[in-house]
C-alpha cells in the first residue's frame, strides 16, 4: 500500500523537479559563474556577483561600499509593503459589502472583482498611462487643482498601478473569511450597544485576520518582483528588483549578477512565506 502511494505521487515529484528545482538550480549555478566577454556567462566558478550587490571597485581596484542596490531593495520592500497595506485597507470594506449582499448580487460582484484577470496585465497598466497622463482624467484634475508636473513616472503612479493590479488577490480571501462569519456575533455586538467601529475592531477584524494574512502574502510576494509598473508607470526612473533583474539579463548582459539578484529576491520571498507559515502554526497550536 505504501509503495503504491509513493509510485502514485511520482508524477507530481517529477513535475516539481522539472519545473521548479531544476530551473532554480540552474539560476543558482549561473549566479556563481563568470560573466562572459560578450554577455551571457562562462562555466567558471566566481561568486563575486553577490559581492557586487554591496560593493564596487574604484579606479585602483579597491572595494568600496556602494549602497545603490540596497536602495533598490529598500524601495522594493517599501512599495511592496505599502501596496499590501493599502490593499488590506481597501479590500476589507469591499469584501464585507460583497459578503453581505444577496446571493445573485454577490455572484455579480465577485465576477466584477475577478474580471480584470481576464485582461492582459500590459493592457491594464497601459490604461493607467492614459488615466494618469496629462490628457487623462486624473492628469487633467491634477492640473485643475493647481498641481505641477505630471502624475506619471513617479513612485505614486507605480503605487497606484500596483494596488490596482493586485487588490483582487486581497479581496477574494478576505471575502471568503467574512462569508464564514456568524451573523449572530454581529447581532450580539449590537445588543451590547457596541458601535459599528467597535464591532469591526473587536469582532470582524480578528475573525477575518486569516483571510487578511493570506491576502497579504498573495499581494506582497508578486509585488516584490513586479516589472511592468516600474517600467511603464515609473518610466524606468524608479528601479525595483524586478526591473533590475530584467535589465541585467537584457541590456546589461550580466547574467551572473542578474541571477544573484534573482536569488536574493527569492530569499526574501521565502522569508515572508516562512514567517507566515510559522505564525499559522503557532495559532493552530494555541487553538
Amino acid at each position: 500500500m505504501r509503495g503504491a502511494r509513493i509510485w502514485g505521487l511520482m508524477p507530481a515529484w517529477v513535475l516539481m523537479l522539472g519545473t521548479l528545482m531544476v530551473p532554480l538550480l540552474i539560476v543558482a549555478a549561473v549566479s556563481v559563474a563568470e560573466r562572459g566577454s560578450y554577455g551571457g556567462f562562462a562555466w567558471d566558478f566566481n561568486p563575486l556577483s553577490y559581492r557586487g550587490i554591496l560593493f564596487s571597485e574604484d579606479w585602483d581596484g579597491n572595494l568600496v561600499f556602494d549602497p545603490k542596490y540596497l536602495a533598490i531593495i529598500a524601495r522594493t520592500l517599501l512599495l511592496a509593503g505599502a501596496t499590501t497595506l493599502i490593499c488590506m485597507i481597501l479590500a476589507l470594506p469591499v469584501a464585507y459589502v460583497i459578503a453581505t449582499r444577496p446571493p445573485r448580487m454577490k455572484a455579480i460582484l465577485i465576477y466584477l472583482v475577478t474580471l480584470p484577470f481576464w485582461v492582459s496585465m500590459i493592457v491594464r497598466v497601459y490604461a493607467w498611462l492614459i488615466i494618469l497622463g496629462n490628457e487623462g482624467f486624473l492628469g487633467r484634475f491634477w492640473h485643475w487643482i493647481g498641481g505641477e508636473g505630471t502624475l506619471l513616472f513617479t513612485p505614486g503612479a507605480m503605487l497606484v498601478g500596483m494596488v490596482y493590479s493586485y487588490i483582487p488577490l486581497m479581496v477574494l480571501p478576505v471575502f471568503a473569511a467574512i462569508e464564514k462569519l456568524d451573523p449572530a456575533l454581529l447581532e450580539a455586538g449590537a445588543d451590547l450597544y457596541a458601535s459599528r467601529w467597535t464591532t469591526a475592531r473587536r469582532v470582524i477584524l480578528p475573525l477575518t485576520w486569516p483571510g487578511l494574512s493570506a491576502g497579504a502574502v498573495l499581494v506582497f510576494v508578486p509585488a516584490l518582483g513586479t516589472v511592468l509598473e516600474p517600467m511603464l508607470l515609473g518610466g524606468g526612473k524608479q528601479m525595483m528588483m524586478g526591473t533590475l533583474i530584467q535589465t541585467q539579463f537584457g541590456g546589461a548582459r550580466n547574467w551572473p549578477f542578474g541571477a544573484a539578484v534573482a536569488l536574493v529576491l527569492m530569499a526574501m520571498v521565502v522569508i515572508v512565506l516562512l514567517i507566515n507559515a510559522r505564525r499559522a502554526m503557532r495559532k493552530e497550536a494555541r487553538a
